[in-house]
Order: C-alpha cells, then sequence, then structure tokens
C-alpha cells in the first residue's frame, strides 16, 4: 500500500509522455549512374524540437546543393505527422556499392541517429546496357529527347482515374470509390484537395499510408499505378449526390541523358510546399503541373413503398439472425445474458437492435453491440452482436417469443424479415449465493487503513512543521492576531497527528 501511495504522489508531481521520433536515410532504391547526381535525405518525424544537425562525411562523393531543409505535415490515419527534411544532392565519383551514412541531430534534447544506407553507383556503359535490356518491359519515361514537349509528354504519363463501381444504388446500398494515380515518370506529387462525399456514410478500406502500388497495362504501355483512396460509400437518403474532384499537384523530373533508371513516384498529404527554390540536379529538368480526377454524380433511389415491413428501419443486404442464451438455468435476482447476433453482408450501420419482448416478470435492460466487421470486402461483411442482460425475482419456466428484424436485399429488389426461433430458460427457487469475503482479505484491508493513517499523521505532522520553521524565519514582528493563528494552526496539525496515533494503538473493534 505504502508503495502505490509514493508512486500516485511521484506520478502527479511529474508525468512526461514523449512522442515517439523516427530519424531516417532516405535514398534511391535503384543504381545510380556515374556522373549523375542524385538526392540524399534526412527525415525526422514527430520531434518538437530539432539542434545541432549534423550531416555525416560524404566519402567517394561529390555534394553539388544542400542542405535544403523543407518542413511540414501529413495525416496517416487520422493524425497528424510533423516532418522536418534535409536533403542533400551529391554527384558519385566512383563506380561500385557504398554506404551512405547517417546524420546525427539534437532532437527534443536527445542526440540521436538515422540509419546507414547502400547506394550503388554504375557506368554509363552499364546503365546503357541495362535500359536496352529492359526497354520493352519498362515503365519509364524518365528521359526527355529534344525538342520533346515537356508537359505533353507528363499528361500522357501521369493522371489520376476515379473508378465507382455503380452510378445509381438504394439508400443503404454501398458505392465503392478507389482513386488511382497512374505514372511512368520521376515524380513527387502533392495530394492538396481530397474529395467530399456529402450524403454518404463512408468506409476507409485503403489510404495513403497503406502504400498500395502494383503495375496495369494501358494503351500497350506499363504504368505503375498507387492507390491513393479506396472507400465504400453508403447513401444515407434519395437524391442525387457527388463525390468530389481530388486535386495533385505534381513535380516531375526528366533527364536529358538516356540512363536505366526505374522511375519512383513519392506521394505525400500536404508536405512538399514551396519547392520551386530548389535546383535540380546535373542533367535533369524540373517541371510542375496540376491534376485532378472528374467529378463523379451518384443516383440514389429509395427503397420501395410496395410491400415494406413495419419493422423495416432501413438495414440493406443480406442477413441472417440467431439468438442464444448464456445457460438454460438461472437463479432468483441473477443476472442472465440473451445474445442476438446478426450475420451476412451489408449496411450494418442501419441495423438497429432488435427489439426484444421479455416475459411478465423478467426485466430486461439495453443491450451492449459489438461489430466484428471485414472493412475491406464490399458490401461490409461480417456479424453484429447484441448482448441483453436481464433479472427475475420470480421463479418459473419462460419462453421468449422469437425476435425479428426486417431489411431491403438490393440484389432482389425485395424485403425480407427474418426471426429466431423461440428460447426457453428457467428461474429456479435458489437464491444468488452472496459473496464471502475471507479473513484474511479482512486482515490486509485492515493493515492497508492502518498503513494510510500512519502516512498522513506524518504528513500533516512533517507539514505543521515546515510551517512553524517557515513563520519563525521572518525577521518582522508578528501581530497578536497572527500568533493567536498560528498557534490554533498548530494545535490543529499535533491534533490530527495525535488522533491518528491513538487510532494505531487500538484494536481492531475500537479501530473501525
Amino acid at each position: 500500500m505504502k508503495n502505490r501511495i509514493i508512486i500516485l504522489i511521484l506520478s502527479c508531481l511529474a508525468f512526461t509522455v514523449q512522442a515517439q521520433v523516427a530519424f531516417k536515410t532516405v535514398v534511391p532504391q535503384q543504381p545510380v549512374t556515374l556522373g549523375e547526381s542524385f538526392q540524399v535525405q534526412y527525415i525526422i518525424e514527430d520531434a518538437e524540437k530539432v539542434s545541432m544537425f549534423l550531416p555525416p562525411a560524404f566519402k567517394n562523393f561529390r555534394p553539388v546543393t544542400g542542405p535544403n531543409t523543407y518542413t511540414g505535415s501529413v495525416s496517416s490515419l487520422n493524425k497528424i505527422k510533423q516532418l522536418r527534411n534535409t536533403v542533400y544532392t551529391l554527384l558519385a565519383l566512383q563506380t561500385g556499392r557504398f554506404i551512405i551514412p547517417g546524420a546525427t541531430a539534437n532532437v527534443n534534447g536527445k542526440a540521436i541517429r538515422s540509419n546507414d544506407a547502400l547506394v550503388e553507383v554504375i557506368s554509363k556503359e552499364e546503365a546503357a546496357k541495362r535500359f536496352l535490356k529492359d526497354a520493352a518491359a519498362t515503365n519509364s519515361a524518365y528521359f526527355l529527347a529534344p525538342g520533346e514537349d515537356p508537359y505533353d509528354k507528363i499528361s500522357k504519363n501521369l493522371f489520376l482515374k476515379v473508378m465507382v463501381d455503380r452510378r445509381a444504388c438504394f439508400v443503404g446500398e454501398p458505392v465503392l470509390a478507389t482513386f488511382k494515380l497512374y505514372s511512368r515518370l520521376e515524380s513527387r506529387s502533392d495530394i492538396v484537395k481530397n474529395p467530399g462525399f456529402y450524403g454518404f456514410t463512408v468506409y476507409d478500406m485503403v489510404n495513403l499510408a497503406d502504400k498500395e502500388v502494383n503495375s496495369e497495362n494501358v494503351k500497350g504501355q506499363l504504368f505503375d499505378v498507387h492507390t491513393i483512396r479506396k472507400v465504400q460509400l453508403y447513401p444515407l437518403q434519395a437524391g442525387v449526390f457527388t463525390v468530389d474532384a481530388m486535386e495533385v499537384k505534381n513535380r516531375v523530373v526528366f533527364s536529358r541523358s538516356v540512363i536505366n533508371k526505374k522511375t519512383e513516384q513519392e506521394i505525400v498529404e500536404g508536405i512538399l510546399g514551396n519547392t520551386n527554390n530548389e535546383s535540380p540536379a546535373a542533367g535533369t529538368e524540373v517541371f510542375e503541373n496540376n491534376i485532378s480526377t472528374e467529378p463523379v454524380s451518384i443516383t440514389v433511389k429509395p427503397a420501395p413503398v410496395k410491400n415494406k415491413p413495419g419493422i423495416f428501419s432501413g438495414a440493406t443486404g443480406n442477413f441472417t439472425i440467431s439468438a442464444a442464451m448464456e445457460k438454460s438455468v438461472f437463479t432468483k435476482n441473477e443476472e442472465g445474458f440473451l445474445e442476438i447476433v446478426i450475420r451476412g453482408k451489408g449496411n450494418f450501420i442501419q441495423l438497429n437492435a432488435p427489439l426484444v419482448q421479455w416475459p411478465a416478470g423478467i426485466e430486461g435492460f439495453e443491450p451492449v453491440i459489438k461489430d466484428s466487421l471485414i472493412k475491406t470486402q464490399s458490401p461490409l461483411s461480417g456479424h453484429k452482436s447484441f448482448r441483453y442482460g436481464f433479472v427475475s425475482a420470480r421463479p418459473g419456466h419462460y419462453i421468449l417469443s422469437p425476435v425479428s428484424i426486417s431489411f431491403f436485399n438490393p440484389d432482389s429488389g425485395t424485403y425480407k424479415t427474418i426471426t429466431t426461433e423461440p428460447t426457453q430458460f428457467t428461474i429456479s427457487n435458489e437464491e444468488k449465493p452472496v459473496p464471502v469475503i475471507p479473513q484474511n482479505v479482512i486482515s490486509k484491508n485492515k493493515k492497508e487503513i492502518k498503513d494510510f493513517w500512519l502516512i498522513g499523521g506524518t504528513t500533516l505532522l512533517v507539514l505543521g512543521t515546515l510551517t512553524w520553521f517557515i513563520r519563525n524565519r521572518k525577521k518582522k514582528t508578528v501581530p497578536d492576531q497572527a500568533k493567536v493563528e498560528k498557534i490554533r494552526n498548530d494545535f490543529s496539525v499535533d491534533q490530527a497527528f495525535v488522533s491518528a496515533s491513538l487510532l494505531m494503538q487500538a484494536d481492531d473493534r475500537s479501530f473501525y
């Protein structure tokens, strides 16, 4: 008990929470060509204060520009991360495999170091061989030929698409919307505007943090395809609703020489900021543009009025229902539980708690609701459970009436009502036993209370002593009234300590 109180006091006096800081070194994942420059990035995440940033010695490389430092934030799974990115542009001096050492910085008052990274440098001849070998399968448009229009090339090799699985649906029927970035370029893309989903409940399946990338063939050319966002949209009411455009700002880098380089795309949200002053690497040119998706209109139809059941509450999909008691026999005044489980696929949001008609003599309570859904499937699939507590003081055999729900099945365009089987249970004449507290637990509690009074009395004594000492240290004369108050305070403290001491000496009966 003493240890608990001491820990509690120390916790109240000082409690500090430090964010998880990440410090990493980022280099190109593909080989670097001798004579071509490349970038090394040192990224610090979730740092409150950064000072004394010390870069390493770049052996076997010649610095071209840097350090250029950029700060910003990125949104990931409803959390905002603060980022600080320090960039160096380097030029390789010889071929081989080299270690780029980590940098050191003082972050939040503590010195930390980023990881080392490996860079492979190849000759121009080797780069040309690899380029010719992979030309048929490459998805790179990194090279900008003399006289070629860069913006025309960007428009053909970097674009956004939004795909929906349907343009018309019923209320509660999901619409699957997927936003993808197609690229064959070396680019840095910043999402400057996310789409609005007015009139829908939104379930995210894939977002930017998932880094879902694959390849697709578009008109005979291979593209890197980044799934930026994939959502299920559940319409809440009938009408025509628009999925707004997503807008992305791009910074594209082209090479003026033929090299073998797999393009890389970096996609962030609200972090690139103003990079107009950043100098391009030697032998490259940088161009900027903005791209966006087209707005998409969704027509939402109301559920049919004909044959609509009276208990229909808006659930849409295809479901089954079951009910089961925790056990079949309960004692008087014992809390029991009835669990109703709805399984299937569809709009689980509008699956309200089924109405349970409890027999006379049974007092029922509001259910505890638990979801177990697979959100990566459209529509949502899984099950939803409703756990109803109840109690009764009247012995007897009870039969619980079947429980029903209704839903609209958009596949068949019809309503369906599903019902549980009748549930039987018994309340016996036995009383629920009252738990007996062991004697050793009572003794332990007595000791803990005594310890509490001892510590409390000691604390009052220390405080009284400190008060007396501080007041007597004052040089000025204390007025008579102040003396009276001082004596009264000191007496109160001493009296409290004496009371605590007397209680400690009493037997258990007198103590309580």
